[in-house]
């Protein structure tokens, strides 16, 4: 009997291991609700105290901040960026993403990003607020990603439960 050439291929072909490696599954990442609520979150718990001691202690009050508005923003703003570092730095979550289970990564290595990352990614972040077309983005792409997250190669995913 005489065997079809695609037969015979299959059947070496199935004793021969796999070159192509296992795909791996898709990363969980975080979903848009969940980061505006993280957002918010760290916008009351970091972004209210800073601007508080800017507003009232620094800038002398209300008016001292509408006289000197670019420099009070960036007394706003430079502390914060800080701050954030460093809550990523320790943990890749800040008291928003921790709250909602979300953690930073970095996408080359699946791992918490380095701190110089961090930093760019913060400064970057920067910028995407400037802008607002940076954060709008998130909410015309599958992945949820800021223009921040694509500029420093990271992403927000949920967290795996902890044992």
């Amino acid at each position: 009997m005489k065997k079809r050439f695609r037969t015979i291929k299959k059947l070496t072909h199935a004793h021969q291991p796999s070159s192509t490696p296992e795909p791996t599954p898709p990363l969980p990442y975080a979903s848009k609700g969940l980061k505006v609520k993280a957002f918010l979150t760290d916008s009351f718990m970091l972004v209210m105290p800073i601007m508080y001691v800017v507003f009232y202690l620094v800038m002398g009050g209300r008016e001292g901040f509408a006289q000197h508005k670019a420099l009070g923003w960036l007394y706003i703003l430079v502390p914060l960026v800080i701050t954030q570092t460093l809550f990523m730095i320790k943990t890749a979550q800040t008291p928003g993403y921790r709250a909602y289970n979300l953690t930073l990564i970095d996408l080359a290595t699946g791992e918490k990003p380095t701190p110089f990352i961090i930093l760019f990614r913060n400064l970057s972040a920067v910028l995407s607020l400037l802008t607002l077309f940076g954060w709008v983005m998130m909410f015309f792409r599958n992945d949820s990603k800021t223009l921040h997250d694509l500029l420093s190669n990271t992403a927000v995913i949920v967290s795996p439960p902890k044992p």
